[in-house]
């Protein structure tokens, strides 16, 4: 697993604080695990799901209180991208900003290049 020096994907303050609380019911050593898969309305999906152990190659982004780890083949489709976490009218979920996509579904959760 690497360390990024500089975040090659950014985790907005609400994005860290709704993962705190995910990874404050969880065991200690936890990450919050973001990946892309083929699938969707749009072509590719994001993955969110809580993690026990990072796997070789591994990226992670640390935050204080957050742990995030992200595989290398997701991490060459979500680099530039920012992750939020909303809470709104049509509900509560992380959503990608992704300067990558070509286009995304209306829930936005899938996306094509």
């Amino acid at each position: 697993m690497s360390s990024q020096k500089a975040p090659q994907i950014i985790l907005t303050h609400s994005a860290c604080n709704r993962i705190r609380a995910l990874l404050a019911k969880e065991p200690a050593d936890s990450f919050f695990r973001i990946a892309v898969e083929g699938g969707g309305c749009s072509g590719f999906q994001y993955q969110f799901a809580i993690s026990d152990q990072p796997a070789s190659g591994d990226v992670l982004i640390h935050e204080p209180g957050v742990r995030v780890v992200i595989d290398e083949t997701s991490m060459a489709f979500l680099t530039g991208s920012e992750l939020d976490f909303v809470d709104d009218l049509m509900g509560q979920s992380f959503r990608v900003n992704n300067p990558n996509a070509k286009s995304s579904c209306g829930c936005g959760t899938s996306f094509s290049l």
